[in-house]
């Protein structure tokens, strides 16, 4: 539970206490004029857990608070995040890179090397791609399905049969972002609506 909501139910269940003090009589008049003064509170603090808020370069992103934010596991990767499914017993996994302008090579090159991450040859993995704008800024979005060989690029490979890969590239003012979603394909489709999401909400920190 969020740290907010545990703090308010405090808040609320001292101030109960507090009321029970009074002749029943007064009790209901003060837990009235209570309750209305508590309803005019603003709720920004309430819901600022209902996402993760953070920037990779120049980009502001808001990622679902059900997404659990992890500790980048190298250098390379600028944020990270697993994602989780009832009924599904392997996680998805969402990271965010970013190397620098020019960093990496352009978009074209890195679909190809996403693609290239399966088993399969690019027209056995059902591949799309579509181009979008976010913020007056070209996003390329893509997905594709097969066996995707997990691990390091220069280690072994564990092959992950019926898995998808949703990715998004962002050429970002100061360089490209690339967000690269793999997981189970019935997890990844599940979430497909919250990534894009995220993607078409990102602000360029001009």
């Amino acid at each position: 539970m969020p740290h907010e909501q545990i703090h308010l139910q405090k808040v609320l269940g001292d101030f109960m206490q507090w009321c029970m003090k009074f002749p029943l009589k007064d009790y209901s008049i003060i837990l009235g004029i209570a309750l209305t003064a508590f309803l005019a509170i603003p709720t920004t603090g309430v819901h600022a857990a209902d996402s993760h808020s953070f920037k990779v370069s120049d980009t502001q992103f808001e990622a679902p608070s059900a997404w659990e934010k992890i500790k980048p596991s190298s250098s390379m990767r600028k944020a990270q995040f697993a994602v989780a499914r009832d009924g599904i017993s392997d996680k998805g996994e969402i990271i965010f890179y970013y190397f620098g302008p020019g960093g990496a090579g352009g978009t074209k090159a890195n679909v190809q090397r996403w693609y290239r991450q399966f088993k399969e040859s690019d027209n056995q993995l059902g591949a799309t791609s579509e181009k979008m704008e976010v913020d007056g800024t070209a996003v390329t979005l893509v997905k594709a399905t097969g066996t995707f060989l997990s691990g390091s690029p220069l280690g072994p490979k564990t092959a992950k049969p019926n898995y998808s890969l949703l990715g998004a590239i962002v050429e970002s003012p100061k360089g490209h972002i690339f967000i690269k979603f793999t997981g189970p394909r019935d997890l990844v489709k599940d979430a497909e609506k919250e990534f894009k999401g995220m993607v078409e909400k990102a602000k360029i920190l001009r």
